[in-house]
């Protein structure tokens, strides 16, 4: 027999009480119709309570319909856009295996087993499960062309490469689906995360603004929070997170939401908010574990490094993703603990080898990592192969300017770490690498103002390089009193005096007048006075012709 995909049974019909015309008591009606009533009456309370005995086993109270079971609340958090719990996408993922096993043509079923794969190798860090969603993707499309309507198998693989961070080809295929339905809504969320990840920030506007006119709630609220978060509005975004949080109802959905709060609110250099964020997180879903790699963070600023030491232990057990293991080995190295630092870096090695495999583009956490602990020439030739396939975020940007810096070539860092900076996102870590590479540069005013953003934005923003930002801006000083001197024009020169003359020399002022017009002077000196303008020449000319 078939293996069926779990359904939910029908829900019995409402029994309402009345309402308007149908409470008012009927008029009373005569003894024969009562008679004739009665005995039908009995005749079909017999048949009911036959049927209530059969659905009734126990014949006391009424069948009420069960609630949604795990693989229902996967499908309906799909349905909206809202990320499922991992248990609910466990049990979604066996259930279409199970029925594609019996049913190899059914295109639509290999599309939600390939988009569940996805999310799962996304909340797990396991790559090996995008290999899987593409197999289960590519035979949805053998089974019904996307040609043919098809196109949930465009948006998984649009989902998928997303998550391999190849942004272009996700970018193809959300463009895709959109030209043929632009009132498909599961495109949109392709096309966002697709041109973030390119730097294409005002089509990420455009298409968000275009999901929250076809999909409201929860889900189009937080992506309108990023969207403003990457615009550097913070107000905006923290209310539009909150919204978020209040309109979500799953825990998955929830979770999501409070984890995002407490990321606004660290980047703000608040970890104490951060933490109650995050933890608020973790008690609507324990298996949340971004939001305990998110606690870690906060919990260092805090001094609170035991704590930290374990969340981050944890985390990186469930969640290996490679910033995390980059985060803790950074925690070791500026306790002191080398031996576990070094640790951490190899087998921050071994994710970034495991990820080329499974072709997933780890390169910024990998440029990242080269530029400060390893080899700064690998991070810069890193990123320029990102910068060529047109992967040009603010954070592709600001490590291209970092590693370039890092590696004795600050001039050209320069415009790169602009860019960063300039396109509005608040990072404390953006604007101390801007800072640091201004300052390289003798460019002490610039690198002033932008040291002193990076600390009034997050003080606390790196163990590492936090206090590295503040000794930085503490050796660049005071500024000069009156403002920068490179803002003052240059004084002019005092006029040299005049060499002191014999009385014979006076008398012949006229002459040398005649003899010839007098220099000009050099640019930036003071115009000496000719002989004619000169009181003494005046007067000695008047005696010579009272003399003659």
């Amino acid at each position: 027999m078939d293996a069926m995909p779990q359904q939910n049974p029908e829900p019995p019909p409402s029994t309402l009480p009345p309402e308007g015309a149908t409470a008012v008591p009927p008029l009373p009606t005569p003894m024969r119709t009562t008679l004739r009533r009665a005995a039908f009456g009995a005749v079909a309370g017999a048949v009911l309570v036959a049927g209530a005995v059969v659905a009734v086993p126990d014949g006391r109270k009424e069948a009420v319909p069960p609630l949604p079971g795990p693989v229902a609340r996967a499908e309906a958090a799909a349905a909206a856009g809202s990320p499922a719990s991992l248990s609910d996408l466990t049990a979604l993922i066996g259930d279409r295996q199970q029925w594609v096993d019996t049913h190899p043509s059914d295109a639509p079923s290999w599309a939600v087993l390939g988009a569940a794969y996805v999310e799962w190798g996304r909340r797990s860090a396991d790559a090996a499960y995008y290999t899987r969603a593409e197999q289960a993707l590519q035979r949805s499309l053998a089974a019904q062309p996307g040609e043919r309507g098809n196109t949930e198998a465009w948006v998984g693989l649009g989902a998928l490469a997303n998550a391999r961070h190849d942004y272009l080809a996700a970018k193809k295929w959300g463009e895709t689906v959109r030209t043929r339905q632009p009132k498909n809504w599961t495109a949109y969320p392709v096309l966002i995360d697709a041109y973030n990840g390119l730097g294409e920030y005002e089509a990420s506007n455009k298409a968000t603004e275009k999901f929250g006119s076809l999909r409201k709630g929860a889900p189009a609220l937080a992506r309108t929070a990023e969207m403003y978060r990457s615009q550097g509005w913070r107000e905006d975004a923290l209310a539009t997170a909150q919204e978020a949080a209040d309109h979500a109802t799953a825990p998955a959905e929830k979770a999501e939401a409070l984890h995002r709060l407490g990321d606004l609110a660290w980047e703000r250099g608040e970890p104490a908010e951060a933490v109650a964020q995050y933890e608020a997180a973790l008690r609507t879903d324990g298996n949340h574990f971004a939001s305990r790699a998110g606690r870690a963070r906060a919990l260092v600023a805090l001094d609170r490094t035991d704590e930290a030491l374990a969340d981050y232990q944890t985390a990186t057990a469930k969640l290996p993703r490679p910033e995390y293991v980059l985060e803790l080995g950074e925690l070791y190295e500026s306790l002191s603990l080398d031996g576990d630092a070094r640790t951490q870096y190899s087998e921050l090695r071994k994710l970034l080898a495991q990820a080329r495999t499974a072709g997933v583009d780890e390169s910024l956490t990998e440029a990242r990592f080269e530029a400060d602990h390893g080899d700064p020439a690998a991070a810069v030739e890193l990123m320029r192969a990102e910068w060529s396939a047109l992967h040009r975020s603010s954070a592709a940007a600001d490590a291209l300017g970092w590693a370039l810096h890092r590696a004795g070539r600050s001039e050209e860092a320069l415009q790169y770490a602009e860019q960063a900076v300039e396109t509005g996102i608040r990072n404390a870590s953006y604007t101390y690498h801007l800072g640091v590479i201004e300052s390289a540069l003798s460019q002490n005013g610039p690198a002033r103002g932008h040291l002193e953003e990076s600390v009034r934005t997050n003080p606390v923003f790196s163990p590492l390089a936090a206090p590295l930002a503040r000794a930085a801006l503490d050796s660049l000083g005071e500024p000069a009193p009156g403002g920068p001197t490179d803002m003052e024009p240059d004084p002019a020169p005092e006029p040299e005096p005049e060499p002191a003359k014999p009385e014979a020399e006076e008398s012949e002022a006229p002459k040398a007048e005649a003899s010839g017009p007098e220099p000009v002077p050099a640019q930036g000196q003071a115009a000496r006075p000719t002989p004619a303008s000169s009181p003494g020449a005046k007067s000695s000319a008047a005696a010579s012709s009272a003399s003659s």
